[in-house]
């Protein structure tokens, strides 16, 4: 697992730095002594964290306000010297917490519980990719949403919203439909000739879109999808195609 760890006290950062490059199963990918540029970090398209080592009691930004923040998360341990955030750290779904000073004894069971989660991650995404399939000629998909099995006309989405494993299909005149998915295997199920992947967090339809703003599209108004570097050239490329001369 690819992991970060974030904690303003410097010995203790090297601490737990050091305890994952001991764990053969993980990585460490970054790592941050300030909660505004982790922040900035997990929300950005550099972000490769599957899990996250984060002090609770970070200044400026606690690390579970932190976590809260995001809209996809990784598994998160949290880390403290003071045990009653225990409480809160598990009340908002960390796979752990840790007490300083850290033990490495009870830093490899803790990793063992996230490899767990991970795995159970991993194989309810499978699963609901495998169940959900498109019928109908590419006209419509069937997905699991709320223990429903949900049918989605493709006309009708407007784009779709990763929230890490889950994803939300914002459609027409209608509030968003939520299921277990990954956005890469949506990405691979839609017509490349109506959607389009334009940031690691959203597809848009293109044919819904009406206002494009310098690198975002606007829906609704209100609603601001952005375009990021990495897809930036493709959606250019579209632009250029369909622009009236």
């Amino acid at each position: 697992m690819k992991c970060i760890a974030i904690d303003n006290d410097a010995k203790a950062l090297a601490n737990i730095c050091a305890f994952i490059e001991k764990s053969p199963t993980l990585q460490l990918v970054a790592k941050f002594d300030d909660a505004q540029k982790a922040q900035s970090y997990l929300t950005s398209d550099k972000s490769e964290a599957e899990l996250a080592f984060v002090e609770s009691d970070l200044p400026g930004i606690s690390g579970i306000d932190l976590v809260k923040s995001l809209t996809e998360p990784p598994l998160t341990v949290f880390v403290s010297n003071k045990i009653d955030h225990a409480y809160d750290a598990i009340k908002y779904g960390a796979v752990d917490f840790l007490r300083k000073p850290l033990a490495f004894d009870d830093f490899q069971n803790t990793v063992k519980r996230a490899e767990k989660a991970y795995e159970n991650r991993r194989n309810e995404i499978l699963q609901q990719t495998r169940s959900s399939k498109f019928e109908g000629n590419g006209k419509f998909i069937f997905i699991k949403s709320e223990y429903k099995v949900v049918r989605i006309n493709l006309d009708d989405i407007k784009y779709v919203e990763s929230m890490r494993e889950y994803v939300r299909f914002h459609v027409n005149d209608g509030r968003p439909i939520m299921s277990l998915l990954t956005i890469k295997a949506v990405e691979n199920y839609l017509p490349k000739e109506k959607f389009m992947r334009v940031h690691r967090s959203y597809i848009v339809n293109l044919d819904k879109i009406d206002v494009i703003e310098r690198t975002r599209i606007v829906f609704d108004n209100d609603t601001f999808i952005p375009i990021s570097e990495q897809y930036k050239d493709r959606f250019q490329a579209y632009l250029d195609k369909n622009f009236a001369q």
